[in-house]
């Protein structure tokens, strides 16, 4: 059981770099992005990829955050230049990394089985496997909300938050907003390419069709976090988006536990989401009446 419940805490801090990645689209830029789906994938393919071939696993997650800010270019470029929609754009890319990241591997499956990972240094040091998932997981999660609480405090980040909020009044002061979109969807991708291959190496493998459903843990995640935690600044925004992540990998253990079939995980996820979206809406009634 504690193998369970830290196994569980580790999954929900890695996770929630997928959730950081979506919050800052869906909250931050206000777009909903679905290149997500692409890059998760896209970061696990390249990580272990790359361990396969020998290179360091720390390096190979570099390499994972480079390709996620292509994939997030490529989609700022179609939007911001070609005047796509945005949803339509992370479609058109996402439909596009699947075959990118076929290439990536050469199949659809590759296994890092006998093969270094990051979690292997921590396991050198007599750490057990799932305290070492998580640790990573708590150091990454750390790590990335300090970062992003400096780099948000920033000309640039502020410009980032303002494009979403009011981009009539940031072009007013001479901000490219264009350019800020196409920052913003870098940054995101970035980092759901490094939980795709913090992920792959905690799983031992790269599967194309593993970012099926991201979109929607990613706003689970979130939603989660905020109806729980509150959204009174940025600060707690990061906070409770992380600990969103955690809920939710709690909340599908709890239900897999209770003896819920893994074939209706999505559909109870989609069910979940749906819910948590129209908290607001549900409470504004019930306090009119």
């Amino acid at each position: 059981m504690e193998n369970l419940i830290i196994s569980t805490l580790g999954q929900g801090l890695l996770w929630s770099l997928l959730a950081i990645g979506v919050f800052i689209t869906f909250r931050v830029l206000d777009i909903a992005d679905l290149t997500v789906e692409g890059s998760f994938p896209l970061g696990a393919a390249i990580s272990v990829t790359l361990i396969v071939a020998g290179v360091n696993p720390v390096v190979s997650i570099v390499a994972a955050a480079v390709g996620g800010m292509l994939a997030g270019v490529v989609t700022g470029w179609v939007h911001t230049k070609l005047k796509i929609p945005a949803l339509l754009a992370g479609i058109l890319t996402m439909i596009a990394l699947y075959s990118v990241n076929l290439h990536v591997m050469g199949k659809a499956n590759v296994s890092l089985l006998r093969m270094n990972t990051i979690y292997t240094y921590f396991e050198a040091m007599n750490i057990p496997a799932t305290w070492a998932l998580a640790l990573v997981g708590l150091l990454v999660a750390i790590i990335t909300g300090i970062f992003l609480f400096w780099f948000f405090g920033t000309e640039i980040g502020a410009a980032i938050r303002a494009t979403g909020v009011n981009p009539q009044m940031i072009r007013a002061q001479g901000v490219n907003t264009d350019t800020m979109i196409v920052l913003g969807l870098l940054l995101s991708n970035a980092f759901v390419a490094v939980a795709g291959a913090l992920v792959a190496q905690g799983n031992g493998y790269a599967d194309v069709g593993m970012g099926v459903g991201t979109i929607v843990i990613g706003l689970a995640s979130v939603i989660i976090g905020e109806v729980l935690f509150g959204t009174k600044s940025f600060v707690q925004n990061l906070v409770a988006v992380v600990l969103g992540s955690v809920v939710y990998r709690i909340v599908i253990a709890v239900v897999l536990y209770l003896g819920m079939p893994p074939n209706d995980l999505k559909l109870f996820t989609a069910v979940l989401v749906a819910i948590a979206l129209s908290l607001p809406t549900l409470k504004a009634k019930w306090q009119s009446r």
